[in-house]
């Protein structure tokens, strides 16, 4: 399992996570990202990013006031 905390990139989040989800990793890892949502469209754009990816979403959820945490697993 890998954490990767992206809040620090605010609404700029997805590049770096197309990033991570393009490296190879262990086979049936599970990544866990966390972020910023502001108004809510970042969490659509996310589980699009993980699908186009090949990795299932497993989890989403906010765990505060602004911030999001998604589980994926690769196919």
């Amino acid at each position: 399992m890998k954490r990767f905390d992206l809040r620090h990139l605010k609404n700029e989040f997805e590049p770096r996570m197309k990033e991570i989800l393009s490296e190879s990793h262990k086979e049936n890892e599970t990544l866990i990202f966390l972020f910023e949502i502001g108004d809510f469209t970042p969490i659509q754009r996310s589980a699009d990013l993980v699908k186009e990816s090949g990795y299932e979403l497993y989890n989403s959820l906010k765990f505060n006031e602004v911030d999001w945490t998604i589980v994926v697993k690769k196919d």
